[in-house]
């Protein structure tokens, strides 16, 4: 059996460009899939955007009131080429890019809407109720917070129109039992608790269609309906693989990766993943996800980051700023797998300076510095040693980056510390033995924490191997100090 490893973010809405909440998912995806490459499993990372709905159509039209179908096409088709090109930016490994516009992906939606009829699974009938445009989903008053949707700070608009639903509710007692047993774990603990304590509620059927939105799939059985956006996105996980609906011969990426093994989301959307996503798996007879990672959200001036608030930070901006390696590591540092996680400007410039700049990027100097002016004959040296790897291991299995940087954190401070300690400068002269056992001692740490944060820090742990392997020469500094 294959040593398989399948990992997924949600599909980002193509309406802006990606900010750092976005960046965060993205990253803390691609730190997973690079740590498995390197374990030796065989792994495939998908992400992507979703491209159809009112966001969309409506930022398509602030641009061209007047726009066409093929006119929207061009627009989500330069919003995506965004994306691709910041990720490329922050150097993320993705096997696959999936946009929900894609003929492949399109026809396996149809193909499965059509199954979810034949099976008598979808029934149409007239619908009202509260709706957020930004969450695309209908709310429950006790959803709200003062009258407005917690996450976007909106009123929702009462729509009404006739919509295909999905029988959901047929699958509650499977759904809760699925997440009950651990067959789809929902960590952390806390996210598992909230939706064990919403399924204590009576599910209600969705909508899986919307009336009055033109830039959608349009139902195989009533043309004037588009796919509502959810069935549509939540597929992208089955299509990304190259799998096209029920009946159909499945394709040997997915034979080889389904179900998966990671599904990153932020805790906003957690509940659609942990019902909606499940029961329609469920109505295909698929296996379920292994795991739902939900993360909570930076938060800038105590808010969400979010492109309808208007308070986002974006990406190309940190990178000019701290660097690519730099941008990745004080992102993958924020703990927000159970609290959301203010930042700011200064707390990212305090970070840097320390743990980068004063810490990792010092520290590689001194020691390599160290290396060139004592002429120690040294030992070849493994590349590939890494200490407490099942510690490792279990840390990125449950999404805790931020503790692995810690664990790095802390093997940076020990050694800096040991070389004012022994004093290494005069120690090299007066008991050369001595200095040399504990400068080998140093490049081993320096190894060592080079392959913790490698995932991380990918082109910083590069040009350290490098540098070992060419006398210990670096051509400039790893994180360049900061102005003051």
């Amino acid at each position: 059996m294959v040593d398989k490893f399948y990992i997924t973010t949600p599909i980002y809405y193509v309406n802006a460009r990606p900010h750092l909440g976005h960046a965060f998912t993205t990253i803390a995806a691609d730190v997973q899939a690079r740590w498995w490459r390197k374990r030796g499993k065989k792994v495939f990372f998908l992400t992507g955007t979703d491209e159809h709905g009112f966001k969309i159509e409506k930022s398509a039209l602030e641009n061209n009131p007047d726009a066409s179908l093929e006119e929207i096409q061009k627009f989500v088709d330069a919003q995506a080429s965004i994306f691709k090109k910041v990720w490329r930016k922050l150097n993320i490994s993705y096997d696959y890019f999936i946009r929900t516009t894609f003929k492949e992906h399109c026809q396996t939606v149809i193909n499965v809407l059509n199954y979810l009829r034949n099976e008598n699974l979808i029934y149409p009938k007239k619908y009202r109720g509260l709706y957020c445009p930004e969450c695309e989903e209908f709310k429950k008053r006790s959803d709200l917070v003062e009258g407005k949707c917690p996450f976007h700070q909106i009123k929702p608009k009462i729509v009404e129109e006739k919509n295909f639903f999905f029988k959901l509710s047929k699958f509650q007692e499977k759904i809760k039992q699925a997440i009950t047993s651990g067959e789809v774990k929902i960590e952390p603990e806390t996210r598992k608790n909230e939706i064990l304590k919403f399924l204590e509620k009576k599910l209600k059927d969705i909508s899986i269609s919307r009336e009055k939105i033109k830039w959608g799939i349009p139902l195989p059985f009533d043309k004037k309906q588009t796919t509502y956006v959810w069935l549509d996105a939540f597929l992208n996980y089955l299509s990304g693989l190259g799998w096209r609906g029920p009946y159909q011969k499945p394709s040997d990426k997915f034979l080889t990766f389904w179900p998966p093994d990671i599904q990153w989301v932020g805790k906003d959307i957690l509940r659609v993943h942990s019902t909606i996503w499940i029961g329609i798996l469920l109505a295909l007879h698929l296996p379920l996800p292994k795991k739902i990672l939900a993360h909570c959200f930076l938060s800038l001036k105590d808010q969400k980051m979010s492109k309808s608030v208007g308070n986002v930070i974006f990406p190309e901006e940190l990178i000019e700023k701290f660097g690519v390696d730099g941008t990745r590591y004080l992102l993958m540092a924020e703990p927000i797998l159970n609290r959301d996680s203010p930042v700011s400007w200064e707390l990212f410039k305090e970070k840097y300076q320390a743990d980068l700049a004063n810490g990792l990027g010092n520290l590689v100097s001194r020691v390599f510095k160290l290396i060139r002016i004592s002429h120690f004959q040294l030992p070849k040296f493994d590349l590939t040693k890494i200490e407490n790897v099942k510690k490792i291991d279990a840390l990125m299995n449950e999404g805790k980056i931020f503790n692995i940087i810690e664990i790095a954190q802390a093997k940076i401070t020990y050694a800096n510390q040991l070389i004012n300690k022994k004093q290494l400068w005069d120690l090299i002269k007066t008991h050369p033995n001595e200095a040399r056992t504990i400068i080998i001692r140093l490049v081993k740490t320096i190894i060592n924490i080079a392959n913790i944060l490698e995932p991380i820090t990918p082109n910083t742990t590069q040009t350290i191997y490098q540098a070992i392997s060419n006398g210990f020469i670096l051509k400039k500094q790893l994180f360049p100090r900061l102005p003051k």
